[in-house]
């Protein structure tokens, strides 16, 4: 089953685990000195904050998978499309290691699929030299957008 993900990078992280505890009526399941994470079930979200630096606001959306079979049918759907990815397996990033994909939409959003394999304590420190240069200027492990990667957009009726 799926699980709806939202990475925001922020710039005071203390008052925004407030902020969001308040909202999600729980304090985080992960918090790190620059991290936190909150873990859903309903609607099922996997909403994380981070303040490494980066422009604060919308870091990455995507999805969290329970198995690598799912992982891998929603990642042949993107291979189906022609649409341009990223393969990060054995990734370790956002204090977890995972396998995972990253694809860029048509207005230079990063969309992250991975299914989680356990936890890593200290933030990229075994992260592979493709993660840690695609990490570089973004928060977490997010590619730098790319949109010549994507699908065209197509013009909007409104």
């Amino acid at each position: 089953m799926k699980r709806f993900h939202v990475h925001v990078a922020v710039d005071d992280l203390e008052a925004n685990i407030r902020f969001y505890s308040a909202i999600f009526g729980a304090p985080p399941s992960v918090a790190k000195p620059d991290y936190a994470k909150w873990m859903i079930e309903e609607p099922r979200l996997n909403f994380a904050i981070s303040n490494r630096g980066a422009k604060t606001g919308l870091d990455h959306l995507g999805f969290q998978v329970d198995s690598n079979e799912e992982l891998g049918e929603l990642r042949q759907k993107v291979a189906d499309a022609e649409i341009a990815a990223l393969d990060q397996p054995q990734s370790e990033c956002c204090y977890a290691r995972s396998d995972k994909y990253w694809i860029t939409d048509p207005q230079g959003i990063a969309w992250e699929t991975y299914h989680t394999l356990g936890e890593v304590e200290v933030y990229g420190v075994d992260m592979p030299k493709v993660a840690k240069a695609a990490a570089e200027g973004a928060a977490c492990c997010a590619p730098k957008p790319n949109v010549a990667n994507t699908t065209p957009k197509r013009a909007s009726c409104c």
